[in-house]
């Protein structure tokens, strides 16, 4: 039996997350009727469509897949919408890294906290708030599933204006995941993994492998001599995204706990790994991320995409690692299926506030989405995540309201960026170099 969806895909020519979505949702059992990609880039929004054409039909999929240039007509009637945008590209992205540097601030990432996550949410938010008015308008019943960073920030605002259903996906988790597998050999549903707090520090509270403690067996191995397994990269400009686990493993020795992300997330959250002796450089933790490299990541997706099309490279088959078809198909049609999921807190997170959107295990079916019970953090892991969760709040408001004010006090209060020398000159230079698209703050 299947079932009829409407699926419209917000980013839909993203060459990055298109054939991803495309290929997980061609090979999904059960689901029937129509995706729905919507792209401010027309040509890319159709190069996608005829990727997932050929990519259905070699499924034998019941979806089919079609453009819609128009936001209210993509959205109209739709069952699940997919969020996969970044307000400005890499051009605004840019300035996200460089700005900050010259202020001598090194990031590693630059899209969830630091200057960068800060800056990038003040683009983000009211566009993730405006579409949310809309879902409101076209398609008050649908389920919001974002995918963009700040993840956190971007699916706060849906719920801070909106009655909508919305929850936030990442994969950072998966990371772990493969290490565990790979370690002991063990199959993903042989390990469990136990996560709490706010995304990209998010900490692994506890882990099973076919029933053992997964901590003491890391631990054991560690303690052994033994290497965490690193994948090593296709091509030079890809090497920056390996995650080596010298962040983790440094943390996991001050704080008894793992944190679940890869390290050049997590650095950003502790500015101690990133000081160095050289300028512009991470040091030995972690390497930065340049904009060069997601052009050159950007390019080489688009790359493949057109092989794909021309037929001179075979079509990709089987399933990622990623969740959007498996969430999909629990809530239209009631299996269950646990994830990890960013939503609000209700008290999955005892002793953190409530509404905030924190990340922990979750189960998916008909009903909804719901939360599983983390408990509490530990103290010392409170205090790494308390802050970056008042200070989301703080960012939506400001970027909601575009209020100068509220930025800088925002950008003062994380620990990447409070320490840099005049905070509100950094502010003020970022929102100048966006100012095309940051409508909110006056001229």
């Amino acid at each position: 039996m299947t079932v009829p969806v409407r699926i419209c895909v917000v980013g839909g020519g993203s060459y990055h997350w298109g054939p991803v979505l495309l290929q997980d949702l061609a090979a999904t059992q059960g689901l029937a009727g129509t995706i729905v990609l919507h792209d401010l880039d027309p040509g890319a929004a159709e190069d996608m469509r005829r990727l997932g054409e050929r990519l259905l039909a070699a499924a034998g999929s019941g979806l089919r897949v079609e453009t819609n240039p128009d936001p209210r007509e993509a959205l109209r009637d739709a069952d699940f919408v997919v969020v996969t945008i970044t307000t400005g590209g890499l051009a605004a992205m840019r300035h996200d890294l460089e700005i900050p540097l010259r202020h001598g601030i090194v990031q590693t990432v630059g899209d969830t906290v630091g200057p960068g996550g800060l800056s990038r949410a003040l683009r983000n938010v009211p566009v993730m708030a405006a579409l949310a008015r809309t879902m409101t308008e076209v398609c008050p019943d649908a389920w919001l599933i974002n995918l963009s960073n700040p993840m956190a920030a971007m699916t706060r605002a849906v719920t801070k204006t909106s009655a909508i259903k919305t929850v936030g996906l990442c994969h950072e988790l998966f990371g772990i995941r493969r290490v565990f597998c790979h370690l002991f050999a063990a199959t993903p549903d042989e390990v469990g993994l136990e996560v709490a707090g706010t995304n990209h520090l998010t900490w692994l509270l506890a882990a099973s492998v076919r029933g053992q403690d997964g901590m003491d067996l890391l631990r054991q191995h560690l303690a052994g001599g033994g290497a965490i397994p690193v994948r090593s990269p296709a091509e030079a400009h890809l090497a920056p995204f390996v995650d080596h686990w010298r962040v983790k493993l440094a943390l996991l020795d001050r704080y008894g706990y793992l944190p679940a992300a890869g390290d050049r997330h997590v650095a950003e959250f502790f500015p101690f790994f990133l000081q160095s002796d050289k300028e512009g450089t991470a040091g030995p933790w972690v390497l930065p991320t340049h904009v060069a490299h997601r052009q050159q990541m950007a390019e080489a997706a688009r790359a493949k995409v057109r092989a794909w099309l021309d037929r001179s490279a075979p079509l990709p088959t089987g399933r990622s690692d990623e969740e959007v078809a498996d969430v999909i198909v629990a809530l239209a049609t009631g299996r269950p299926h646990t994830i990890v999921a960013n939503l609000p807190n209700r008290g999955q997170i005892d002793n953190l506030p409530r509404g905030a959107v924190v990340e922990t295990r979750a189960v998916v079916m008909a009903g909804g989405i719901q939360p599983l019970t983390a408990g509490a953090l530990p103290p010392g892991l409170l205090a790494t995540v308390q802050n970056h969760v008042a200070n989301q709040e703080l960012i939506v408001e400001a970027a909601l309201g575009g209020d100068r004010a509220l930025s800088i006090q925002a950008f003062l209060g994380d620990p990447l960026t409070g320490g840099a020398r005049s905070v509100p000159g950094l502010v003020d230079k970022l929102i100048a170099a966006n100012r095309a698209v940051l409508p909110r703050f006056p001229a």
